[in-house]
């Protein structure tokens, strides 16, 4: 196409001052994309000003509403556009301003098949080269690595944050196969059944396609075992599905690590990875430090694989790991000390397996010793005193002192010299149970020369699961039996002069749903089956070293900010329990609420979840949760929905009650409830 022409195609595209905006040499264009069935989808197109040539696009595709993401994302985009591409921010069908129902679940055959649409769309417009890149992080990034699956021809490469190959195990709906409730899944309902901004349109299609869609937890909790409906979008049921190159980014506190290292093992097509001291948050906007400006490496990416350019980035080591240099616990930190390591491949060839023997009197110890056992009676309320692990395997936690007298605890003497690990620990128990049902809940900790306690790694089985999550078994009471559990992924210097320490569990309560039946657990110990945990060690240092840019301050666009922050009490402190000795029950309460300004109005989130357990009966469980939206918009108009939700179980069942409430200035516009019966299933 002529320059000339094309630069008249792009300026009549972005010409339209109700839907553009021009910030800091970057042009904000709003556009609808069309489908097969006649919906359009909403989305921004972030555009060089002046630009006069044709350009690789980068795919960013959500459920999480463009409109009010813009303050969030401009900085981000800013830094792609200033180097060469156009950015495309897209609302999945049925969300934010995209027409449609409502898809019925995340990453569902809807959901994925617009995908392909949308990136065959971009690729034809005169603004792009052909060449499409998809990025993002949580959600983003699960959706680059499965629209990737399905290989749409236009689609050239790949860029994965915090992300997984496997919904079943690692995602917030199942953790380690385990039945979970997530403060996500609550809060996700409400946004779903927003309208969209800034006019917040309520008519009988809004009502028909959202407001009164079926909430997407009842979805999840139907499907309780591992299968087709989580297989669907779970690369690790097939890495060679993938055949572009790849490039995943994952932190070593955020709940879905395991996958950078186990896409580095398994896929064929190129792989690059960073795995770095972040949790679930972008590694430029990371605290505490250190921040990498991860978007320089993304650059040099998507120049290699979607513009031809030699940007050396394949000449590099496959992976950049930062190896953490112990830390004491607590939520407080300044920094997270350590240093980066290049690995060629995957695992390290300088990696070796330690293996460290359960002995008796609580020891851990390089020869098993002789056989004995450790018995541990069942309480259901175990787990708020881990801190922020009781959430999803992330984030920082407390000192573990409290949980580890709680739990069955085996260490090490105060060791010699320093060991290093990398990768995956893993732990062989030799169990039994006197229950149909048991969870069992490991935890890798440090323990300084002063007592402190800081938790390394951790992960969970389903007794019921042992030989397979797809076909799970009820135990035989009181048969022992072999479990293995490998534990998230990690890296950590123990220094010398400190333990190692694994501590086990059956519960850990509110982040697993509790097994219903009281019991006493036994762990064998000595001997040739007795349990014990196999280290991952590696060198402690390396001859080269990778190095990253300092983050680079972005441009922000005026009148978005977050205001009125309020309360996020988390799960940080023991003193967040509530237990009544006299009725045996033990309670968590989540507060969390605030609010955003944009330039059209106001939104306020207030939600209050309670996780309550029974010690004396364990199925008699259950969250309560009030989930509250509040839009203020100029005018005076303002909207309120409302989630209220309660989920409980019995031995044989958990029972759903949730209704939405919709107010316009304090009138009741409409009300819906759904209630359902969920049959346990091994959960």
């Amino acid at each position: 196409m002529n320059v000339r022409i094309l630069y008249a195609v792009l300026a009549l595209l972005v010409a339209a001052p109700a839907t553009s905006q021009t910030h800091h040499g970057v042009i904000v264009r709003e556009v609808f994309i069309p489908m097969g069935d006649g919906v359009t989808l909403a989305a921004d197109l972030y555009i060089p000003e002046g630009v006069s040539e044709k350009l690789p696009v980068l795919l960013e595709y959500l459920p999480y509403r463009k409109d009010e993401g813009r303050g969030r994302r401009f900085p981000l985009y800013h830094y792609f556009v200033t180097r060469g591409y156009i950015v495309a921010r897209v609302d999945i069908r049925g969300t934010g301003n995209s027409g449609g129902k409502l898809i019925p679940y995340e990453y569902s055959e809807v959901e994925q098949r617009d995908g392909e649409s949308v990136i065959a769309w971009l690729s034809k417009q005169p603004f792009c080269t052909g060449s499409i890149g998809m990025f993002g992080i949580s959600w983003g990034g699960f959706n680059s690595i499965h629209m990737a699956m399905r290989r749409p021809p236009a689609l050239k490469a790949i860029l994965s944050l915090m992300a997984t190959d496997d919904i079943y195990e690692d995602d917030v709906h199942f953790i380690d196969g385990m039945m979970h409730i997530d403060a996500y899944e609550i809060g996700q309902d409400l946004a779903n059944a927003m309208p969209g901004a800034p006019n917040f349109k309520i008519d009988d299609a809004y009502f028909k396609n959202r407001f009164e869609t079926e909430p997407w937890l009842l979805q999840y909790k139907r499907q309780q075992r591992d299968g087709p409906f989580w297989n669907r979008a779970s690369l690790n049921s097939g890495y060679g599905r993938i055949i572009i190159p790849t490039f995943v980014i994952g932190g070593w506190y955020d709940g879905y690590r395991d996958a950078v290292l186990r896409m580095l093992a398994e896929m064929k097509s190129p792989v690059k990875a960073i795995i770095g001291p972040w949790n679930h948050t972008f590694p430029n906007m990371a605290v505490p430090p250190p921040a990498i400006e991860w978007r320089a490496e993304a650059v040099r990416w998507f120049d290699h694989w979607l513009k031809g350019i030699e940007t050396g980035i394949m000449e590099e080591p496959r992976l950049a790991a930062y190896i953490r240099n112990g830390h004491p616990p607590g939520s407080e930190l300044k920094n997270i000390p350590g240093s980066w390591r290049w690995e060629s491949t995957w695992p390290p060839t300088d990696s070796t397996a330690l293996t460290l023997h359960f002995r008796e009197g609580k020891g851990l110890e390089v020869s098993p010793g002789r056989l004995s056992s450790e018995r541990l009676e069942y309480r259901p309320s175990v787990g708020p005193e881990a801190g922020g692990s009781v959430m999803w395997w992330g984030d920082w936690s407390p000192d573990q002192r409290n949980i580890d007298s709680l739990s069955m605890v085996f260490e090490t003497p105060p060791l010699d010299e320093t060991v290093t690990i990398l990768g995956f620990p893993k732990v062989h128990l030799s169990v039994s149970v006197d229950a149909p049902l048991a969870h069992w809940l490991v935890r890798l900790n440090d323990v300084s020369p002063n007592g402190e306690v800081t938790l390394v790694t951790g992960a969970g089985a389903n007794g019921s699961h042992r030989i397979s999550s797809s076909d799970p078994q009820p135990i035989v009471a009181d048969e022992v039996f072999p479990l293995d559990i490998e534990l998230h992924a990690t890296s950590w210097v123990f220094r010398k002069g400190h333990r190692i320490r694994v501590a086990v569990n059956n519960a850990q309560w509110p982040m697993i749903w509790p097994t219903p039946y009281r019991f006493t657990s036994t762990i064998y110990i000595g001997g040739t089956e007795g349990s014990w945990v196999a280290l991952p060690v590696v060198a402690s240092s390396m001859d080269s070293t990778p190095s990253f840019l300092a983050p680079e301050a972005s441009p922000v666009l005026p009148g978005y900010g977050s205001i009125d922050q309020g309360t996020n009490s988390g799960f940080a402190e023991v003193d967040r329990v509530s237990r009544d000795p006299w009725l045996g029950t033990a309670t968590v309460k989540l507060v969390n609420k605030g609010g955003d300004q944009y330039p059209w109005g106001k939104v306020f989130y207030d939600e209050v979840i309670d996780h309550s357990v029974n010690e004396k009966d364990p199925s008699r469980t259950k969250v309560e949760s009030r989930y509250m939206n509040r839009v203020e918009l100029e005018g005076g108009r303002v909207l309120q929905l409302e989630g209220i939700l309660l989920f409980e179980s019995d031995r044989s069942n958990f029972y759903y009650t949730y209704t939405r409430r919709l107010t316009e200035n304090n009138k009741l516009l409409r009300t819906k409830t759904w209630k359902e019966t969920i049959r346990r299933d091994f959960q």
